[in-house]
């Protein structure tokens, strides 16, 4: 074989090894390529997964979330209401709690049937429940100076101190002028529809004057109970 032959055997033979080369490198490539193809679908379908895991665990929780609210709005409402019961429970005992105040005392009246239970308000401030069989029949307040009543020809006073006079009768009826209990005078004259005036006069003139604003009046002039009603009547006691 001559050297031109030997070279263009050894150039083919390196053309076929270059070309194999070629052809397994490039079966490399492919697979590598699909390989990598493979590996990143494969991610891929992972990370679809994982989405629809998500989403589903994110159903989950917002169902979840939903049911909590569900059982939690309920009882949310309920604390609330039961906080407001309370509240108003709370509320509601307070002042039951006021009109439940115990009387400072109770005192039997003169016609033996009724009494009245004196509270304490404040300074110089009574109130006086007229009570019989178990119903309040009149209140008396004292505002500023005694107060009076006349429950059906029985006389009632509550003064500034708390203090409580009753008795029965002696009424007169006015307009007049009357002698009363203790040496007083009494000039009653009317003012307007109930309402009367009544000047109590002693040694030294007119010692007080009652009048009535469609409402009874009272007075404690030096140890002697005076009433003046809406309606006229006029009634001392000592």
């Amino acid at each position: 074989m001559s050297s031109s032959t030997t070279v263009h055997t050894a150039r083919r033979r390196t053309l076929r090894v270059a070309a194999a080369a070629l052809t397994a490198a490039a079966a490399l490539s492919l697979t590598a390529c699909s390989g990598s193809d493979a590996a990143g679908a494969k991610p891929a379908a992972q990370t679809e997964a994982g989405k629809a895991a998500a989403e589903s665990s994110g159903a989950g929780s917002s169902a979840e979330a939903q049911g909590s609210d569900a059982k939690a709005g309920p009882g949310a409402k309920a604390d609330t209401k039961a906080g407001a019961a309370v509240k108003q429970s709370g509320s509601a005992h307070a002042t039951g709690g006021g009109k439940a105040a115990s009387p400072v005392r109770t005192q039997r009246l003169a016609d033996g049937i009724s009494k009245a239970e004196i509270y304490q308000l404040g300074e110089q401030h009574y109130r006086a429940k007229i009570v019989a069989r178990g119903s309040v029949l009149a209140t008396l307040e004292t505002k500023k100076g005694d107060a009076g009543l006349d429950a059906n020809d029985m006389f009632i006073t509550l003064t500034l101190d708390g203090q409580v006079h009753s008795w029965m009768g002696g009424g007169h009826q006015g307009p007049g002028t009357f002698k009363l209990a203790g040496g007083w005078t009494a000039e009653v004259t009317k003012v307007g529809e109930l309402r009367y005036r009544a000047q109590i006069i002693g040694h030294d003139g007119v010692a007080a004057t009652l009048e009535t604003n469609q409402q009874d009046t009272g007075v404690n002039a030096n140890g002697v109970y005076i009433v003046l009603s809406a309606g006229g009547v006029i009634s001392a006691h000592e």
